[in-house]
């Protein structure tokens, strides 16, 4: 089951995560870039233990290797680097897979790959991520929704891209499955709080002013 709320972890990985996890998150996604598999893995191997003792998913990203070595939930693969393809011969048919997309072209590629889940952004401008693709906005994926509803193709995405709280209810609206955050929760000051309020915003229940 593909969660709607996707944690993406930064620097220091080990410790974002366990506040991510002892906050409430269940799909927690490791991310470090331009590094060697023999670096990730001990750090994967770290996480996954405190995924476990929280019952949390964990996704690799960019490391299928890793992600098999390590027993993850699955792997993440970006718009810059090998396809779910590529991804899916290294984890074989039971491992989650997904994709990076910024396009519709870039969707019903890794739907033809076999994703299992589309990451599809950025909402807006962040700073989190290097080589930024064009920002889509909330029109941006209320056209790529209706292009696949036209297709009959059903895929969950979800929304990335310096997401604020706010924004939820309205791109949930809009279709999308769920949304990754980074920042939104790595730099709270109150995790748990703003965690729960995600959620609430997720289930369309009624929100609280923060």
């Amino acid at each position: 089951m593909i969660s709607t709320l996707h944690y993406i972890s930064q620097p220091a990985h080990t410790d974002n995560i366990l506040a991510a996890c002892d906050a409430g998150c269940k799909w927690i996604q490791l991310r470090i870039k331009n590094e060697t598999a023999e670096t990730v893995l001990p750090v994967a191997e770290a996480v996954k233990k405190i995924c476990d003792s929280y019952q949390a998913s964990l996704i690799i990203n960019d490391y299928p290797q890793v992600a098999v070595a390590v027993g993850a939930a699955g792997v993440h693969v970006g718009k810059l680097d090998m396809t779910v393809a590529a991804a899916r011969a290294i984890t074989g048919n039971n491992m989650i897979v997904g994709g990076t997309a910024n396009t519709l072209e870039d969707i019903l590629q890794h739907v033809a790959d076999g994703a299992s889940y589309v990451g599809v952004g950025p909402y807006r401008f962040t700073t989190t991520k290097q080589n930024l693709s064009p920002i889509l906005g909330l029109s941006g994926y209320q056209q790529i929704l209706q292009a696949l509803r036209q297709k009959n193709i059903s895929i969950p995405l979800i929304a990335i891209g310096g997401i604020l709280l706010e924004d939820i209810p309205a791109l949930m609206e809009a279709g999308v499955y769920g949304v990754a955050v980074s920042g939104l929760i790595t730099q709270a000051s109150d995790k748990q709080t703003i965690v729960a309020h995600i959620h609430q915003q997720l289930n369309h229940t009624p929100t609280w002013s923060l």
